[in-house]
């Protein structure tokens, strides 16, 4: 069973201890709520560590909406149970006020063009929060390798550019999406759409795979154009944006010819939870 902390200072004297023995300190930074894609992430991190740190903790600075915040599920003890599997040492449940014990004051740093686009455009002032309380988190456990999905390609993009611009010294790794077996991407919001939703959930992934086979064929509109009418088929799905992005810039392409792979990136609304995914296709 890992052992919980819930405040900063015993989390660091258990951590102190362990890098006087020598140990490497593994950090996967998480909401809770836990399914197999952080589990993963646990899990290679337990690989590639001596000791395996996993926070736990909803992070208000980075909900624009209250309600949303709110709805987010929290299950701790279930959470515990599933690190034990997993192979996690330390787990880290902490309160707001042990976070932001100054208040919550924003990271201040600019990410450019990063993050004006897609979740950026849709959800303004989410990666300053985020970004926010990952330092935090960074600077409280000092890990030596921290574990992020790819599901959330813009986040992790933005983590590796803070990592760049404050010189932290953190070795950020992007780790696979993993998927249920009808392919939609595990998300702890997942839990929250209605038996109706999660059948035409899948749609998403099913909608811009279907894309790849296209793109020596049809422009990048036209392409963007056909995923978004297929996911669009059940009534349930909304598309917010669904943009092709350079991986590296995270800046829309016009023509194909710009990369050799980009990135799919999507936002769907339900009446419930709001889902996000990405693919990368392959333009030669």
């Amino acid at each position: 069973m890992p052992i919980p902390f819930a405040t900063v200072i015993d989390l660091q004297a258990a951590l102190n201890k362990d890098r006087i023995d020598g140990k490497k300190i593994g950090f996967v930074p998480t909401m809770g709520a836990l399914h197999a894609g952080h589990l993963s992430l646990i899990a290679r991190a337990a690989e590639e560590n001596d000791v395996v740190v996993c926070s736990i903790f909803v992070n208000p600075t980075q909900f624009n909406n209250a309600s949303d915040l709110e709805k987010y599920p929290r299950m701790p003890d279930a959470d515990i149970h599933l690190l034990k599997q997993a192979g996690c040492d330390y787990a880290f449940l902490p309160s707001v006020d042990e976070i932001y014990p100054n208040g919550k004051q924003l990271l201040d740093i600019d990410f450019g063009a990063l993050e004006k686009v897609m979740e950026g455009e849709f959800r303004p002032g989410h990666f300053k929060g985020m970004a926010t309380v990952v330092n935090r988190l960074f600077e409280i456990v000092n890990p030596e390798k921290a574990y992020f999905g790819k599901k959330d390609f813009q986040q992790l993009a933005i983590v590796k550019n803070m990592v760049k611009q404050l010189r932290l010294p953190v070795n950020v790794i992007g780790c696979d999406t993993l998927r249920q077996d009808d392919g939609l991407a595990m998300s702890s919001r997942n839990m929250l759409l209605t038996p109706p939703q999660r059948k035409a959930a899948p749609l998403i992934y099913k909608g811009m795979m279907t894309a790849q086979e296209f793109i020596p064929f049809h422009t990048v509109e036209a392409v963007k154009e056909l995923v978004i009418r297929y996911i669009q088929q059940s009534p349930l799905l909304k598309v917010e944006y669904f943009e092709i992005v350079n991986p590296e810039t995270l800046q829309p392409i016009q023509n194909w010819s710009e990369c050799k792979e980009v990135q799919a990136c999507i936002a769907v609304l339900t009446e419930g939870p709001r889902l996000i995914d990405n693919v990368t296709y392959f333009t030669i």
